[in-house]
């Protein structure tokens, strides 16, 4: 099964979604801004991605200077914060048989399969 953590108003998001389609894909979608996964759900996509908590987030959001979270080094608290404001979770993320791909390029995804 095939999952995109997906936000219909993000280029990137519905070009990666695009592209799965155009390769006979077609995902669960989950819209995660509307349905925020869990902090156990982010610590599953980092360990899927190998990535640290703050290398997931979206720093340039007005909400990540508001927090201050670049001042902040507990990785819970980090991963607490992208689950309380979904908006600072860096999209699509494409997971496929337990790994995980993030759509920036959109290209990247196709590594999964």
């Amino acid at each position: 099964m095939t999952t995109i953590y997906h936000n219909p108003r993000c280029s990137k998001s519905r070009e990666t979604l695009k592209l799965l389609e155009e390769k006979g894909i077609t995902p669960s979608i989950e819209l995660y801004l509307e349905t925020p996964p869990s902090p156990v759900d982010i610590q599953k996509l980092l360990d899927m991605l190998n990535l640290a908590p703050r290398d997931l987030m979206r720093t340039k959001e007005s909400i990540y200077k508001e927090l201050d979270l670049k001042n902040e080094d507990d990785n819970d608290k980090l991963i607490q914060a992208m689950a309380s404001n979904p908006k600072l979770i860096e999209r699509p993320i494409v997971v496929h048989n337990g790994k995980a791909a993030l759509g920036r390029p959109p290209e990247q995804v196709l590594e999964l399969f």
